[in-house]
């Protein structure tokens, strides 16, 4: 069952707002949203040599926690098999740098504030 467009729009709307964010830091952008049945990768960049996968969390106030907490070890485990199935599908050589980042955005009536953790599993 697919979330409400509502969902769906601030999902992405997060997500523009992390590649932009990484974008203006020198990362270059590869792939969005990679979906197989593993799971989804929401963006795929370049960090020199270095593939990053990397999950964007958005929320509107940090009541419940950061948005960087919300990455449980269910969902990094996703991640990786989703990764893994990028790089074998694009035939990556197994000597290619990967890195997993997760940016996690707080976003009020304020603006926004973005956490990049790079290496974050």
């Amino acid at each position: 069952m697919a979330p409400p467009l509502s969902r769906l729009l601030i999902g992405r709307s997060g997500e523009q707002s992390a590649e932009r964010y990484l974008s203006a830091q020198g990362l270059r952008l590869v792939a969005r949203n990679h979906r197989c049945v593993q799971g989804e990768i929401d963006l795929i960049m370049r960090d020199g040599e270095t593939l990053v996968f990397v999950e964007v969390r958005r929320r509107k106030n940090t009541n419940y926690g950061s948005p960087l907490e919300t990455v449980s070890a269910t969902k990094q485990r996703k991640l990786i098999a989703a990764a893994q199935h990028f790089v074998a599908s694009q035939k990556i050589s197994s000597r290619q740098a990967l890195r997993f980042d997760v940016v996690g955005i707080v976003s009020d009536s304020t603006g926004e504030a973005i956490e990049w953790v790079q290496n974050a599993f």
